[in-house]
């Protein structure tokens, strides 16, 4: 029997359950959920138990979900800080002797501090050609017409620019075009030449565009290859990432890390020429591009990229000027090719088929044939500026 307990005026009283729905004291609807007692009905809490159920089932899969996603992004922050702290600070010549074409070519000297790794070949006295490389590349570009411009008579000379290849990175280079076209200078007053024919590619052909408009007396011949002449591939995905902190810090280093990456872009080159995928070279090329310094090195030079003047200013090179092209260029289209052709005076533009961005790696006999005999032409004399007659 259960007991309820009403209070009264004289004391306390015992009141059984038949009493309790008729006692004025305690009103059998209202006050029933005011002291506590049971009014839930056996259906009622089926129903809610029903809904929890439902409730939990739905929130399940959500939770799964939410765990899986917090499990993967763990493991995707992991294996990026993983990859970002093991990768080697920078490359050492002599622990890559393997990788390195034309090893015993090779040369170094220092710069302004900057230790500078070069190859040079040929007779001292032939005609000196300077062959600069571009961005997120080496003088590995060159390894294939090194040689062969130096048996076609030359004086050749493929540095490494700070920054890139075997030269030193240092922390605070500077990294801008007219930072680099000073180094190649630098390099030229070192070696004892005063002037040469400059060979620009990609975006080492705004550095030797830049020497041409600077310096004029230094060049002899100016051959640009697919070069950059404007602000135009800082558009490119990958460059406006790499421009961003904190995201570019991380995402640059990822990519250019990436041997699945660079073998992908460099198999469709080897399939557009129909030659098999070189893997002694892809091994030599990436080895340059995994490591730290060289990953400062690159994000500082989109940071700092300002190469608006070559455009701007191409009609006033002098120099005897050639350019050369891929038809199929990707990086830098051929449009850009036809700018400069124009705006150039002394200029001839010279266009490879069924060809991308670096003529040098994909046809390198033809492209050796088209600089020698351009350099040897009897057009050597770079144009003059004419004196604006004035009338009183």
């Amino acid at each position: 029997m259960t007991f309820r307990v009403a209070c009264g005026e004289l004391g306390l009283r015992p009141i059984s359950k038949s009493q309790l729905g008729r006692s004025p004291m305690i009103p059998s609807t209202i006050d029933r959920k005011a002291i506590g007692l049971p009014h839930i009905r056996r259906q009622s809490r089926e129903q809610l138990l029903s809904f929890n159920l439902r409730a939990l089932r739905v929130n399940i899969p959500l939770m799964k979900k939410r765990y899986l996603l917090a499990g993967v992004s763990g493991i995707v922050a992991g294996a990026v800080a993983t990859k970002l702290l093991t990768r080697p600070r920078d490359v050492s010549w002599p622990e890559s002797i393997d990788l390195i074409y034309n090893a015993e070519y090779s040369w170094f000297t220092t710069i302004g501090g900057v230790r500078i790794h070069y190859q040079e070949a040929g007779e001292e006295n032939a005609p000196p050609v300077i062959l600069i490389h571009g961005f997120i590349s080496s003088n590995l570009i060159w390894s294939d017409v090194f040689l062969p411009l130096a048996g076609a008579g030359f004086h050749v000379i493929a540095p490494d620019l700070p920054g890139y290849g075997y030269s030193d990175k240092p922390a605070d280079g500077r990294y801008t075009i007219y930072a680099q076209a000073h180094a190649v200078l630098r390099l030229m007053d070192r070696l004892g030449i005063e002037r040469a024919t400059i060979v620009g590619a990609s975006y080492g052909g705004a550095i030797a565009a830049t020497i041409a408009l600077d310096n004029p007396e230094r060049v002899e011949r100016l051959i640009l290859v697919g070069t950059v002449s404007s602000d135009a591939p800082k558009k490119k995905l990958l460059l406006r990432i790499s421009r961003l902190p904190i995201i570019g810090d991380i995402v640059m280093p990822l990519f250019l890390g990436s041997r699945w990456i660079l073998r992908k872009r460099t198999e469709q080159v080897y399939r557009r020429i129909g030659h098999p995928l070189d893997e002694h070279k892809l091994a030599a090329r990436h080895h340059l591009l995994e490591t730290a310094n060289v990953h400062r090195a690159m994000l500082r030079t989109v940071r700092r990229w300002s190469a608006n003047r070559i455009s701007r200013e191409a009609s006033l090179i002098r120099s005897p000027t050639m350019l050369v092209w891929g038809d199929t260029d990707t990086h830098i289209p051929i449009s850009e090719a036809y700018q400069l052709r124009d705006a150039i005076p002394n200029a001839k533009l010279i266009i490879f088929r069924n060809c991308g961005h670096l003529p040098p790696t994909e046809y390198p006999a033809k492209f050796v044939e088209v600089v020698a005999n351009f350099c040897k032409s009897a057009e050597s004399q770079p144009l003059e500026f004419k004196r604006r007659e004035t009338t009183k």
